[in-house]
């Protein structure tokens, strides 16, 4: 029997009462307007979010649509502990996704999805994993 390595993308974006995520093949410009899209549809009527990101290709490209309820804040290059999401993938692989071999690809889609649907389970997680202390200066 032969090993086959194979990856996919898991595009997060995660707030306490929510998240929005999709598994996709690979990460690139299409993938990121569809996750765009995805956060957008999330976001309560009436409401804006503001969705951090770094500042891979796919996330800065011009080629991109921003929806009207998303403001984009790009985190300085190199800068991975400024960045929430960072920790999500941590806990992610930590608790459920590490030290696995998945026998088929749809194997692989199935647990990031099962894993990702797991963390929406615990709102206080989230919260304990997005908390950045210099974000919440003068704040109780």
């Amino acid at each position: 029997m032969s090993a086959m390595r194979a990856s996919i993308c898991l595009a997060p974006s995660v707030r306490p009462e929510a998240g929005a995520a999709l598994a996709m093949p690979y990460a690139e410009t299409s993938a990121m307007q569809l996750h765009r899209e995805e956060i957008s549809r999330t976001v309560a009527r009436g409401a804006h979010a503001v969705l951090l990101l770094d500042r891979a290709g796919w996330h800065t490209t011009a080629n991109l649509d921003v929806p009207k309820n998303l403001t984009l804040v790009f985190l300085p290059s190199r800068a991975p502990e400024l960045n929430p999401v960072e920790n999500v993938w941590q806990y992610l692989r930590r608790n459920w996704l590490s030290n696995r071999v998945f026998e088929t690809y749809d194997r692989i889609i199935d647990a990031a999805c099962e894993a990702w649907n797991k963390l929406l389970a615990r709102p206080n997680t989230i919260t304990s994993l997005g908390l950045r202390e210099w974000a919440h200066i003068g704040h109780k």
